[in-house]
């Protein structure tokens, strides 16, 4: 149930504009991290999805990043 309202979150998130539209960010990740976070709990549930998508956001809008990188899902 809990794994299903995050994805929910995450997805009304994206559907709302995502980084771009609250933040005025954009990802430096393909996927971008709501993405990966969406895959990540769909993969592993929500207590190690969760931690993975915490861990790929503190990485996320680095501002000497140049181009976008592929960070596929482990």
């Amino acid at each position: 149930m809990l794994k299903r309202f995050a994805l929910a979150a995450i997805r009304r998130y994206q559907v709302n504009g995502g980084a771009k539209a609250h933040f005025n960010l954009s990802c430096n990740f393909t996927p971008s991290c709501s993405q990966y976070t969406y895959q990540a709990i769909e993969k592993y549930g929500l207590m190690k999805g969760g931690w993975l998508g915490l861990k790929r956001i503190r990485r996320c809008n680095d501002p000497d990043c140049v181009e976008v990188k592929s960070d596929p899902l482990p």
